[in-house]
Protein backbone atom coordinates (compact mmCIF):
# COMPACT_ATOMS: atom_id res chain seq x y z
CA UNK A 1 0.00 0.00 0.00
CA UNK A 2 1.28 3.51 -0.78
CA UNK A 3 0.11 4.93 2.56
CA UNK A 4 0.87 3.12 5.82
CA UNK A 5 0.41 3.88 9.51
CA UNK A 6 2.72 1.95 11.85
CA UNK A 7 1.51 2.24 15.44
CA UNK A 8 3.48 1.27 18.52
CA UNK A 9 2.47 1.23 22.19
CA UNK A 10 2.06 4.54 23.99
CA UNK A 11 5.09 3.73 26.12
CA UNK A 12 7.21 2.78 23.13
CA UNK A 13 10.71 1.73 24.15
CA UNK A 14 13.88 1.56 22.04
CA UNK A 15 13.15 -2.03 21.04
CA UNK A 16 9.69 -1.28 19.70
CA UNK A 17 10.95 1.89 18.01
CA UNK A 18 13.66 -0.11 16.24
CA UNK A 19 11.02 -2.55 14.99
CA UNK A 20 8.82 0.31 13.75
CA UNK A 21 11.70 1.93 11.85
CA UNK A 22 12.70 -1.43 10.37
CA UNK A 23 9.14 -2.04 9.14
CA UNK A 24 9.07 1.45 7.61
CA UNK A 25 12.42 0.91 5.87
CA UNK A 26 11.15 -2.38 4.48
CA UNK A 27 8.02 -0.74 3.07
CA UNK A 28 9.99 2.03 1.37
CA UNK A 29 12.50 -0.46 -0.02
CA UNK A 30 9.78 -2.77 -1.32
CA UNK A 31 8.10 0.19 -3.04
CA UNK A 32 11.41 0.92 -4.82
CA UNK A 33 11.36 4.61 -3.95
CA UNK A 34 14.36 6.80 -4.55
CA UNK A 35 15.59 9.03 -1.75
CA UNK A 36 12.88 9.61 0.83
CA UNK A 37 12.12 12.63 3.00
CA UNK A 38 12.14 11.99 6.76
CA UNK A 39 10.22 14.29 9.08
CA UNK A 40 10.66 13.98 12.85
CA UNK A 41 7.63 15.70 14.33
CA UNK A 42 8.59 17.76 17.39
CA UNK A 43 6.53 18.02 20.56
CA UNK A 44 3.39 20.10 20.28
CA UNK A 45 4.90 22.85 22.43
CA UNK A 46 8.28 22.84 20.70
CA UNK A 47 8.30 26.57 19.94
CA UNK A 48 8.99 26.07 16.22
CA UNK A 49 8.30 28.98 13.88
CA UNK A 50 4.91 28.59 12.20
CA UNK A 51 4.36 28.94 8.46
CA UNK A 52 0.66 29.05 7.74
CA UNK A 53 -0.85 25.99 9.42
CA UNK A 54 2.50 24.21 9.81
CA UNK A 55 5.46 24.43 12.11
CA UNK A 56 8.67 24.96 10.18
CA UNK A 57 10.06 21.46 10.83
CA UNK A 58 6.82 19.79 9.67
CA UNK A 59 6.17 21.90 6.55
CA UNK A 60 8.33 19.72 4.19
CA UNK A 61 5.51 17.15 4.37
CA UNK A 62 3.53 19.33 1.94
CA UNK A 63 5.86 19.28 -1.08
CA UNK A 64 6.70 15.63 -0.38
CA UNK A 65 3.05 14.65 -0.78
CA UNK A 66 2.32 17.01 -3.64
CA UNK A 67 5.05 15.99 -6.09
CA UNK A 68 6.86 12.87 -7.19
CA UNK A 69 10.50 12.32 -7.99
CA UNK A 70 12.12 14.50 -10.67
CA UNK A 71 13.51 11.31 -12.24
CA UNK A 72 10.16 9.59 -12.62
CA UNK A 73 10.54 7.31 -9.59
CA UNK A 74 8.07 7.17 -6.73
CA UNK A 75 9.08 9.55 -3.98
CA UNK A 76 9.08 8.44 -0.35
CA UNK A 77 7.99 10.16 2.85
CA UNK A 78 8.62 8.96 6.41
CA UNK A 79 6.91 10.84 9.23
CA UNK A 80 8.21 9.84 12.68
CA UNK A 81 6.26 10.63 15.88
CA UNK A 82 3.11 11.43 13.93
CA UNK A 83 1.13 11.36 17.20
CA UNK A 84 2.64 14.80 17.92
CA UNK A 85 1.09 16.46 14.86
CA UNK A 86 -1.06 19.42 15.73
CA UNK A 87 -4.71 19.32 14.72
CA UNK A 88 -4.34 21.87 11.92
CA UNK A 89 -1.29 20.04 10.54
CA UNK A 90 -3.07 16.69 10.64
CA UNK A 91 -6.10 18.11 8.83
CA UNK A 92 -4.02 19.48 5.94
CA UNK A 93 -1.91 16.30 5.70
CA UNK A 94 -5.12 14.24 5.61
CA UNK A 95 -6.38 16.34 2.69
CA UNK A 96 -3.06 15.87 0.86
CA UNK A 97 -3.09 12.09 1.42
CA UNK A 98 -6.68 11.99 0.15
CA UNK A 99 -5.67 13.38 -3.25
CA UNK A 100 -2.06 12.12 -3.48
CA UNK A 101 -1.16 9.99 -6.50
CA UNK A 102 -0.24 6.49 -5.22
CA UNK A 103 1.86 5.93 -8.35
CA UNK A 104 4.02 8.91 -7.42
CA UNK A 105 4.18 8.97 -3.59
CA UNK A 106 4.72 6.38 -0.86
CA UNK A 107 4.19 7.71 2.68
CA UNK A 108 4.76 5.93 6.01
CA UNK A 109 3.63 7.42 9.32
CA UNK A 110 5.08 6.16 12.64
CA UNK A 111 3.18 6.88 15.84
CA UNK A 112 3.32 5.99 19.50
CA UNK A 113 -0.33 5.30 20.14
CA UNK A 114 -2.72 7.03 17.76
CA UNK A 115 -2.48 9.92 15.31
CA UNK A 116 -4.99 12.81 15.25
CA UNK A 117 -8.42 11.70 14.07
CA UNK A 118 -8.49 13.45 10.64
CA UNK A 119 -5.28 11.72 9.54
CA UNK A 120 -6.22 8.39 11.11
CA UNK A 121 -9.51 8.35 9.20
CA UNK A 122 -8.00 8.96 5.77
CA UNK A 123 -5.15 6.50 6.34
CA UNK A 124 -7.67 3.77 7.17
CA UNK A 125 -9.52 4.65 3.98
CA UNK A 126 -6.55 4.87 1.58
CA UNK A 127 -3.87 2.79 3.26
CA UNK A 128 -3.12 0.08 5.77
CA UNK A 129 -2.33 -0.04 9.47
CA UNK A 130 0.41 -2.07 11.13
CA UNK A 131 0.61 -2.51 14.90
CA UNK A 132 3.89 -3.15 16.70
CA UNK A 133 3.14 -4.69 20.08
CA UNK A 134 4.99 -4.08 23.31
CA UNK A 135 8.09 -6.25 23.46
CA UNK A 136 8.22 -8.69 26.35
CA UNK A 137 11.39 -10.38 27.54
CA UNK A 138 10.33 -13.65 25.92
CA UNK A 139 9.90 -11.77 22.61
CA UNK A 140 13.39 -10.31 22.95
CA UNK A 141 14.73 -13.78 23.80
CA UNK A 142 13.23 -15.21 20.60
CA UNK A 143 14.60 -12.29 18.59
CA UNK A 144 18.04 -12.77 20.16
CA UNK A 145 18.18 -16.47 19.22
CA UNK A 146 17.30 -15.71 15.61
CA UNK A 147 19.72 -12.78 15.40
CA UNK A 148 22.56 -14.90 16.78
CA UNK A 149 21.89 -17.60 14.17
CA UNK A 150 21.92 -15.01 11.39
CA UNK A 151 25.37 -13.88 12.57
CA UNK A 152 26.56 -17.50 12.95
CA UNK A 153 27.12 -17.00 16.68
CA UNK A 154 26.62 -19.78 19.22
CA UNK A 155 25.48 -18.53 22.61
CA UNK A 156 26.64 -20.92 25.31
CA UNK A 157 24.57 -21.69 28.41
CA UNK A 158 23.66 -18.51 30.29
CA UNK A 159 24.95 -16.13 27.60
CA UNK A 160 21.51 -15.16 26.32
CA UNK A 161 20.32 -14.54 29.89
CA UNK A 162 23.22 -12.18 30.60
CA UNK A 163 22.65 -10.31 27.34
CA UNK A 164 18.99 -9.76 28.26
CA UNK A 165 20.03 -8.62 31.73
CA UNK A 166 22.40 -6.09 30.17
CA UNK A 167 20.14 -4.77 27.38
CA UNK A 168 16.58 -5.80 28.24
CA UNK A 169 14.17 -5.66 25.29
CA UNK A 170 16.22 -3.09 23.34
CA UNK A 171 16.71 -5.21 20.22
CA UNK A 172 18.73 -2.47 18.53
CA UNK A 173 21.28 -2.55 21.36
CA UNK A 174 21.19 -6.35 21.41
CA UNK A 175 21.97 -6.38 17.70
CA UNK A 176 24.93 -4.02 18.12
CA UNK A 177 26.24 -6.16 20.98
CA UNK A 178 26.04 -9.29 18.82
CA UNK A 179 27.89 -7.48 16.02
CA UNK A 180 30.72 -6.67 18.43
CA UNK A 181 30.82 -10.20 19.82
CA UNK A 182 30.88 -11.69 16.31
CA UNK A 183 34.24 -10.03 15.69
CA UNK A 184 35.80 -12.02 18.53
CA UNK A 185 34.64 -15.45 17.36
CA UNK A 186 31.64 -17.69 16.77
CA UNK A 187 31.16 -18.86 20.38
CA UNK A 188 30.08 -16.51 23.15
CA UNK A 189 29.99 -17.33 26.86
CA UNK A 190 28.21 -15.61 29.74
CA UNK A 191 31.63 -14.56 31.07
CA UNK A 192 32.47 -12.88 27.73
CA UNK A 193 29.35 -10.73 27.99
CA UNK A 194 29.62 -9.94 31.70
CA UNK A 195 33.21 -8.80 31.25
CA UNK A 196 32.53 -6.69 28.18
CA UNK A 197 29.21 -4.92 28.81
CA UNK A 198 28.15 -3.00 31.91
CA UNK A 199 24.85 -1.63 30.58
CA UNK A 200 21.75 -1.45 32.79
CA UNK A 201 18.53 -1.64 30.75
CA UNK A 202 15.81 0.99 31.12
CA UNK A 203 12.84 -1.34 31.53
CA UNK A 204 9.21 -0.76 32.65
CA UNK A 205 8.67 -0.84 36.41
CA UNK A 206 6.10 -3.60 36.14
CA UNK A 207 8.96 -6.05 35.51
CA UNK A 208 10.19 -5.16 38.99
CA UNK A 209 6.75 -5.41 40.60
CA UNK A 210 6.24 -8.80 38.93
CA UNK A 211 9.49 -10.04 40.47
CA UNK A 212 8.34 -8.78 43.88
CA UNK A 213 4.90 -10.41 43.71
CA UNK A 214 6.58 -13.63 42.55
CA UNK A 215 8.77 -13.51 45.68
CA UNK A 216 11.96 -13.56 43.57
CA UNK A 217 14.32 -11.52 45.75
CA UNK A 218 17.39 -11.85 43.52
CA UNK A 219 15.59 -10.80 40.36
CA UNK A 220 13.82 -7.95 42.19
CA UNK A 221 17.09 -6.56 43.57
CA UNK A 222 18.73 -6.75 40.13
CA UNK A 223 15.83 -4.92 38.53
CA UNK A 224 15.89 -2.32 41.32
CA UNK A 225 19.55 -1.64 40.51
CA UNK A 226 18.64 -1.35 36.82
CA UNK A 227 15.88 1.15 37.59
CA UNK A 228 18.02 3.33 39.85
CA UNK A 229 20.44 3.87 36.94
CA UNK A 230 17.68 5.65 35.02
CA UNK A 231 14.85 6.63 37.38
CA UNK A 232 14.18 8.44 40.65
CA UNK A 233 13.60 6.49 43.89
CA UNK A 234 10.35 8.36 44.60
CA UNK A 235 8.97 7.20 41.26
CA UNK A 236 9.71 3.63 42.37
CA UNK A 237 7.88 4.14 45.65
CA UNK A 238 4.90 5.77 43.98
CA UNK A 239 4.59 2.93 41.49
CA UNK A 240 4.77 0.25 44.18
CA UNK A 241 2.22 2.09 46.31
CA UNK A 242 -0.14 2.00 43.35
CA UNK A 243 0.45 -1.75 42.94
CA UNK A 244 -0.30 -2.47 46.62
CA UNK A 245 -3.37 -0.23 46.67
CA UNK A 246 -4.79 -2.00 43.61
CA UNK A 247 -4.21 -5.34 45.30
CA UNK A 248 -6.00 -4.01 48.38
CA UNK A 249 -8.99 -2.87 46.32
CA UNK A 250 -9.17 -6.21 44.50
CA UNK A 251 -9.11 -8.05 47.83
CA UNK A 252 -12.31 -6.32 49.03
CA UNK A 253 -14.18 -5.87 45.72
CA UNK A 254 -17.24 -8.17 45.29
CA UNK A 255 -16.56 -8.74 41.58
CA UNK A 256 -14.16 -7.74 38.81
CA UNK A 257 -16.57 -5.16 37.37
CA UNK A 258 -16.64 -3.30 40.68
CA UNK A 259 -12.87 -3.43 41.01
CA UNK A 260 -12.43 -2.18 37.43
CA UNK A 261 -14.73 0.77 38.13
CA UNK A 262 -12.73 1.64 41.25
CA UNK A 263 -9.49 1.80 39.26
CA UNK A 264 -11.23 3.55 36.36
CA UNK A 265 -10.49 0.88 33.78
CA UNK A 266 -12.20 -1.89 31.85
CA UNK A 267 -12.55 -5.42 33.26
CA UNK A 268 -11.28 -6.66 29.89
CA UNK A 269 -7.91 -4.94 30.33
CA UNK A 270 -5.05 -7.35 31.05
CA UNK A 271 -3.64 -5.39 34.06
CA UNK A 272 -7.11 -5.45 35.65
CA UNK A 273 -7.56 -9.19 35.11
CA UNK A 274 -4.02 -9.87 36.31
CA UNK A 275 -4.58 -8.18 39.69
CA UNK A 276 -8.06 -9.68 40.06
CA UNK A 277 -6.93 -13.23 39.40
CA UNK A 278 -4.15 -12.87 42.00
CA UNK A 279 -6.43 -11.42 44.70
CA UNK A 280 -6.64 -14.70 46.66
CA UNK A 281 -2.92 -14.40 47.41
CA UNK A 282 -3.32 -10.93 48.93
CA UNK A 283 -3.33 -11.30 52.71
CA UNK A 284 -4.78 -8.26 54.54
CA UNK A 285 -1.95 -8.20 57.09
CA UNK A 286 0.71 -8.34 54.35
CA UNK A 287 -0.97 -5.52 52.40
CA UNK A 288 -1.18 -3.36 55.54
CA UNK A 289 2.50 -3.97 56.40
CA UNK A 290 3.50 -3.20 52.82
CA UNK A 291 1.69 0.16 52.76
CA UNK A 292 3.19 1.05 56.14
CA UNK A 293 6.70 0.16 54.93
CA UNK A 294 6.24 2.21 51.76
CA UNK A 295 5.15 5.23 53.82
CA UNK A 296 8.17 4.91 56.12
CA UNK A 297 10.54 4.52 53.15
CA UNK A 298 9.04 7.64 51.56
CA UNK A 299 9.70 9.59 54.78
CA UNK A 300 13.28 8.28 54.92
CA UNK A 301 14.01 9.35 51.35
CA UNK A 302 12.67 12.84 52.02
CA UNK A 303 14.34 13.46 55.41
CA UNK A 304 17.48 11.30 55.66
CA UNK A 305 20.87 11.71 53.89
CA UNK A 306 21.09 10.30 50.37
CA UNK A 307 23.68 7.74 51.47
CA UNK A 308 20.87 5.84 53.24
CA UNK A 309 18.49 5.74 50.27
CA UNK A 310 19.78 2.70 48.39
CA UNK A 311 19.92 0.42 51.43
CA UNK A 312 16.43 1.59 52.40
CA UNK A 313 15.06 0.63 48.98
CA UNK A 314 16.91 -2.70 48.97
CA UNK A 315 15.54 -3.64 52.41
CA UNK A 316 12.07 -2.55 51.32
CA UNK A 317 12.28 -4.66 48.16
CA UNK A 318 13.29 -7.80 50.08
CA UNK A 319 10.54 -7.23 52.63
CA UNK A 320 7.89 -6.79 49.93
CA UNK A 321 9.07 -9.98 48.23
CA UNK A 322 8.44 -11.86 51.47
CA UNK A 323 5.10 -10.24 52.23
CA UNK A 324 3.60 -10.13 48.76
CA UNK A 325 5.41 -13.01 47.04
CA UNK A 326 3.41 -16.02 45.99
Amino acid sequence: MPFTLISGPRDTGPGEREQMLARAAGILEEAAVGDHVRIDVPGRASGDDVTGQFRESVHPVVPALQSGSLFGDRSGLLVVDAQQLQKAEAEVIAELVEVADPDQVVAVFLAEGSVPAPLSKVLKKRGESITVKKLRERDASTWLSEAARERHIRLESGAATVLLQRFGTDVAALGRALDQLAVDGDTVTAEDIAGRFTNRPDEPLWYLSDAITAGNEGDALRRLEDFLQHGHPLVFLSFLEGVVRKQSLAAVAPDIETYASWVKSSPKQYPVRKVWEARSRSRPEALHRSLDALARADLTLKTEPEVTHRITLERLTVALCRWLGS
